[in-house]
């Protein structure tokens, strides 16, 4: 059933023309992973600190989650299950790992669905926010790099994580003492989502000519990312509370200032020193270190520069 309709989707997507596939690669970029960090870490930066925290928080748990249930699973991708269907264009570029379930959809689902379940969002803007997460999801099934069931799994999994995240941030405001036992917890699931993905085997199925389909040890190494991504964040969620405290409530210009310079001293630690140190540690280690530091310099250090540099700036005035 899931093969005919992406055969359908593919078959309509051939006749519609490329305005629409066009579309539809524009709303996948919405959940691609570089893209939804950006936009938490500006948030975070310049608009609202705890919306931002809040985000990450749960952007953090979808992919330890999204990891997890993708090195379970193992499922194949579209085109692997069926040689009849073709992705479109470059979109299998940014289709990595195993395909249940889509991280894209769970991306969505952090950053857009992650303020239609708040309550202090209005009507409108939670239903074009539900709306954004529902056409990244599809675009997912159209570009012909997910099944059905990877994207409405995604959804509903993303949706879920953010919608506990609401409740568990509102807990630690009212315990605010009580965050490193939440830290603590996070980081030893992560470990152990770690362990499981190393330590478990995965299926070797081969083509006509002998060929391995998949290699399960490439495959895992989005959940190792994950795992990289969700302990980088507990420990700068840390750091910054207890020895930084940086604030948003800042005039325009200091806003405009730090999404300026925060990003792009963002991407040159991302393009720069992340690929640098996964090329000197061998594997998993060099997946997990790599996505740690990304994430700990948007969580933890450049607010920590930004501060200093803001208060060295006061001083000097």
């Amino acid at each position: 059933m899931d093969i005919r309709i992406m055969l359908l989707l593919q078959d309509f997507r051939n006749g519609a023309g490329a305005f629409l596939a066009d579309f539809f690669s524009k709303m996948t970029f919405l959940g691609e992973l570089n893209t939804v960090i950006v936009i938490m870490a500006i948030i975070y930066w310049a608009v609202s600190k705890e919306f931002g925290a809040y985000l990450l928080m749960g952007w953090s748990g979808n992919r330890l989650v999204n990891g997890a249930l993708k090195v379970t699973a193992c499922a194949y991708r579209p085109w692997i299950r069926d040689a009849r269907i073709v992705p479109f264009g470059s979109s299998m570029t940014t289709a990595t790992g195993y395909s249940f379930p889509s991280g894209h959809t769970m991306n969505a689902a952090t950053v857009f669905g992650g303020g239609a379940v708040r309550k202090d969002v209005g009507r409108a803007l939670r239903i074009t926010l539900g709306l954004t997460v529902a056409l990244v999801a599809f675009s997912r099934n159209y570009l012909g790099v997910h099944m059905p069931q990877d994207t409405l799994v995604g959804i509903l999994a993303g949706m879920l994580v953010m919608a506990l995240t609401v409740r568990l941030m509102g807990w630690v405001e009212a315990h605010p003492e009580k965050d490193i036992l939440v830290a603590g917890i996070g980081v030893g699931l992560a470990i152990v989502v770690a362990v499981y993905a190393a330590c478990k085997s995965y299926p070797a199925d081969y083509d006509a000519e002998g060929k391995l389909l998949v290699d399960g040890a490439k495959m895992a190494n989005d959940t190792f990312k994950g795992v990289g991504y969700c302990t980088a964040f507990l420990v700068g969620w840390i750091l910054e509370r207890r020895f930084v405290g940086f604030s948003t409530d800042i005039p325009m210009i200091r806003r405009v200032t730090r999404v300026a310079t925060g990003v792009l001293s963002y991407y040159a630690v991302s393009l720069i020193v992340a690929p640098l140190v996964k090329n000197l540690l061998p594997g998993a280690a060099g997946s997990i270190a790599s996505c740690f530091i990304q994430i700990l310099y948007i969580s933890f250090l450049f607010p920590l520069c930004a501060k200093r540099l803001e208060k060295a700036e006061a001083c000097d005035k």
